[in-house]
């Protein structure tokens, strides 16, 4: 999946106030987490770089932020309709967590469904590959 040829996907919040574009393979690994707002989100992502993320304008206007726990991940959601469409996760601080059920259909070939054990962050983390996600290709291969 990493040789693969980045495509740009295009998605959003419900009531579609929240758009953006991200930039990534239209093969990627999504994150199913069993932590306590993933869990009763039912959210599932994937994770790219920051900087292969795109905010359409007008769309910060919708948004809102909530924290818990260590406050390093920040739930964005839309103000409006509720949905979180993205947000950046604890595990990748430098990264976006996309919604895969917020990217609008057509450049999403293939999605690997992963777990991520949310409910035990630390250890998990620890022998995990997540934080790999959120790095340019050549910076990772280094």
């Amino acid at each position: 999946m990493a040789s693969e040829a980045v495509v740009v996907h295009s998605g959003g919040c419900h009531c579609r106030r929240v758009r953006w574009q991200v930039e990534a393979a239209a093969s990627v690994v999504a994150w199913i987490c069993n932590c306590s707002d993933c869990s009763m989100r039912g959210n599932t992502h994937f994770i790219v770089p920051d900087a292969k993320f795109k905010l359409q304008a007008g769309a910060e206007e919708s948004i809102t932020t909530y924290t818990y726990g260590t406050h390093t991940a920040k739930h964005t959601f839309c103000k409006v309709c509720g949905i979180t469409s993205f947000y950046s996760p604890r595990s990748n601080p430098d990264g976006v967590a996309v919604t895969v059920a917020c990217v609008d259909p057509g450049t999403l070939k293939h999605v690997e469904y992963r777990k991520f054990d949310g409910s035990n962050w630390e250890d998990f983390f620890r022998h995990s590959d997540i934080s790999q996600f959120s790095k340019e290709k050549a910076e990772a291969a280094e």
